[in-house]
């Protein structure tokens, strides 16, 4: 009798890493709100933005399930992971684990702006990860929304300088609190902001577009109709590298194309997850 309760306890010990390696994973970098039920799709949204930007989406396309992302140090969200060092490619890595611990099978993904840029490269690193993928209002360089051959080094070089100091960080923390909700509790870290900004400045994401294999959605905005000729033309040089693509302008928006053009955006939406 001893003899086996030794045994059952030698058992119990040796399958406890076992047991342990399934314990859920928990994303540092971001945390996730999911809604809904049917097939899976993954909302990313961009700078200094929280899941809320998507709510009127998902009330207004019900029949799926949404994990609605949003980034440590934005929106009022902790920094949490994000409070030193790189942002993107960690952020990216932990949208790629969460996927396969949660056990989603190739899920839609949908980002806008820098989401759209982590849309990317999550589906260019992990392309059996995606199913479909929108990029809502991003250029694959980010710089080439400020104009085709704009560099936005200058740029991220005033940033840094500006982070380096108490004095340089608080007027950017001011900066930002004025594209913010008046709510101090929703605002954006302004560190984890003006590091986020430096990689998108730095980044170029177009030799990396024929190595996604998901179908392609891109989705911009054109304000007025003097930019339609322009923007057309900008986007389809800028995706012309990728594979299997859609280009969808938005008329009479700005950069937050599902809260400037709900119904228009909700319209690309739903022919982009299918029926």
């Amino acid at each position: 009798m001893d003899r086996r309760l030794f045994l059952l306890c030698g058992l119990a010990l040796a399958a406890m890493p076992a047991f342990a390696q399934r314990a859920p994973f928990r994303p540092t970098r971001f945390s996730v709100q999911v809604s809904g039920r049917g097939p899976d799709v993954v909302l990313i949204p961009g700078l200094t933005s929280g899941r809320d930007v998507w709510y009127s989406t998902v009330r207004a396309l019900p029949g799926r399930r949404y994990h609605l992302v949003q980034v440590a140090g934005f929106a009022g969200e902790p920094a949490r992971g994000n409070a030193r060092g790189p942002i993107l490619l960690p952020l990216e890595e932990e949208i790629a684990r969460y996927i396969a611990a949660a056990g989603l099978n190739r899920p839609a993904i949908v980002g806008h702006s820098m989401g759209g840029t982590l849309a990317m490269m999550l589906a260019a690193r992990h392309p059996g990860l995606v199913g479909r993928l929108m990029v809502v209002d991003m250029m694959p360089r980010p710089a080439g929304l400020f104009g085709g051959d704009t560099n936005l080094g200058p740029l991220a070089d005033q940033l840094r300088s500006m982070i380096a100091t108490p004095g340089g960080r608080q007027l950017f923390a001011n900066v930002i609190g004025a594209f913010s909700p008046p709510d101090p509790g929703h605002r954006s870290d302004p560190d984890v902001v003006a590091r986020a900004m430096d990689e998108l400045a730095a980044i170029d994401l177009t030799p990396q577009l024929p190595r996604i294999a998901a179908p392609l959605t891109v989705i911009y905005a054109s304000p007025t109709p003097q930019a339609r000729a322009v923007l057309d033309r900008d986007f389809a040089r800028a995706y012309a590298p990728a594979r299997s693509k859609r280009l969808v302008r938005i008329d009479g928006s700005g950069h937050m194309v599902m809260l400037d053009q709900p119904a228009r955006f909700q319209v690309a939406l739903r022919a982009f997850l299918g029926s």
